[in-house]
C-alpha cells in the first residue's frame, strides 16, 4: 500500500487553521440569576464581572420574594437558574427546609458581620439589609403643631386617629415586616395592639406603591395619611429622585424600639447548576465592594460588607434604627401563616 502524500500548501493551511482555532477565545458561558422584581444593578458593574470571567449574565425576574421562592421550589428538580438572589429572613427557613441551595462559604464572608449570617451551613449568603419603618410627613406635623410619635404605643393615641396607612401582610412583604415588628414587640398579645390601631382609624391597603404614592401625604402631597409603613431609606430616595433640588428630605422615619423590622436578603447557588464554579464567583462578586457600593442607589438597601462606602445621600438622609425588631427565621417559618390569619381575623372582619 502506497503512503498518502498531501501537497505542502494543504498541510500548511491545516496547521494554520488548527493554531487559529486553538488560540481563539472560548465563547462566553451563560450564568442565569433568578431575582425578585425589585432587583437592580448598574450595567457597568455587571459588565465588569462578565469581562473578568468570560460569561454572559442573564437575570430572570420572578415576581416578589415569595413568588420567586415558590417558583424555585417547584422547579428544583430542573432549576431555571444557577443562582437565586432575594429570599429574605421572612422566607429563609422555608428555602433551607426545601433544600434548594448548595453550600458555599465565600472568602468574602470575612468582611460580613456575624449578625447577618443566619445560615451556619452557608447555603444562603447575606448580601444586603434594610429596615421597614414608619415614615412620616414632616410638613404635616409641623403645620399642625403635632408631635411625631416615637413608639408603637404612641400610635394608639387619639391625636393620630386616621393618620397611619399600612400594607396587608398577606399581600405585601412590607406589610408582613411591620406585622412581624409588632409580634416581636408584643408577643402573643400583638392582636390586641392591632385592634387598638383599628379602633384608632388605621388604613389598610394591598401594597406598598398604593400606600406610599396614593395614601401618603409625604410623597404626593395629596394623600390623607401623614404616616406610612415604608423603609428607613425612603427619605434618602425622596431627595435623590426629587424633580427639583432639595436641601432636605420631606420625610423621616420613626425609629423607636421595635418600631422597625430588619430585613436581610440572601443569595444562594441553586442545586443542579451546571455552572458551579461561575456561580461561586458570582457570590464572591455580590459581596465585593464594587457590587456592595452599587446597591444603595439601585435598590435602596444597605451593604453587609463592612468595608463598603455608603453614598453621601444615604449618610445624610437615611436612618438606621438602634433597636430594630428581629425574629428568627425558624420562628417566622413556624408561625407566619397563623400570625397573618390572626391579623386578618382582627382587621378584615
Amino acid at each position: 500500500m502506497k503512503p498518502l502524500h498531501f501537497p505542502l500548501s494543504t498541510l500548511l493551511l491545516s496547521s494554520f487553521l488548527f493554531l487559529l482555532s486553538s488560540c481563539a477565545p472560548a465563547q462566553p458561558a451563560t450564568l442565569t440569576i433568578m431575582t425578585h422584581d425589585s432587583f437592580a444593578v448598574s450595567e457597568d458593574v455587571v459588565k465588569a464581572f462578565e469581562d473578568a470571567n468570560n460569561v454572559k449574565v442573564v437575570f430572570l425576574p420572578s415576581g416578589d420574594a415569595g413568588s420567586m421562592l415558590n417558583k424555585a421550589i417547584l422547579t428544583k428538580d430542573a432549576p431555571l437558574a444557577d443562582v437565586m438572589f432575594g429570599v429574605d429572613n421572612t422566607f429563609l427557613s422555608r428555602a433551607l427546609d426545601e433544600d434548594i441551595f448548595e453550600s458555599y462559604a465565600s472568602p468574602e464572608l470575612q468582611n460580613i458581620p456575624d449578625e447577618f449570617k443566619l445560615d451556619p451551613s452557608n447555603r444562603a449568603t447575606p448580601v444586603d439589609y434594610g429596615d421597614v419603618c414608619i415614615n412620616y410627613d414632616k410638613n404635616y406635623f409641623a403645620e399642625n403643631n403635632l408631635a411625631v410619635p416615637q413608639s408603637l404605643e404612641e400610635l394608639m393615641k387619639p391625636e393620630y386617629n386616621g393618620l397611619l396607612v399600612v400594607e396587608n401582610p398577606a399581600t405585601s412583604s412590607t406589610g408582613l415586616a411591620f406585622l412581624l415588628a409588632t409580634v416581636a414587640h408584643y408577643g402573643d398579645s400583638f392582636t390586641d395592639y392591632w385592634q387598638a390601631l383599628k379602633d384608632n382609624g388605621v388604613v389598610v391597603v394591598d401594597g406598598w406603591e398604593t400606600a406610599y404614592y396614593t395614601n401618603f401625604s409625604g410623597s404626593s402631597g395629596k394623600g390623607p395619611q401623614s404616616m406610612v409603613v415604608s423603609y428607613a431609606s425612603s427619605p434618602a430616595a425622596e431627595v435623590i429622585f426629587a424633580e427639583t433640588l432639595l436641601d432636605d428630605s420631606p420625610t423621616a422615619s420613626i425609629l423607636g424600639p421595635d418600631a422597625c423590622f430588619r430585613q436581610i436578603e440572601f443569595v444562594g447557588i441553586l442545586k443542579g447548576t451546571q455552572n458551579h464554579a461561575l456561580a461561586e464567583k458570582f457570590i464572591d462578586f455580590m459581596l465585593s465592594e464594587q457590587f456592595q457600593e452599587d446597591m444603595p442607589l439601585q435598590m435602596f438597601v444597605y451593604p453587609v460588607n463592612q468595608n463598603a462606602v455608603l453614598p453621601e445621600a444615604f449618610l445624610k438622609y437615611a436612618q438606621i434604627p438602634t433597636q430594630p425588631a428581629t425574629l428568627s427565621p425558624a420562628e417566622i417559618a413556624a408561625n407566619r401563616d397563623a400570625w397573618i390569619q390572626a391579623w386578618a381575623d382582627v382587621m378584615m372582619r
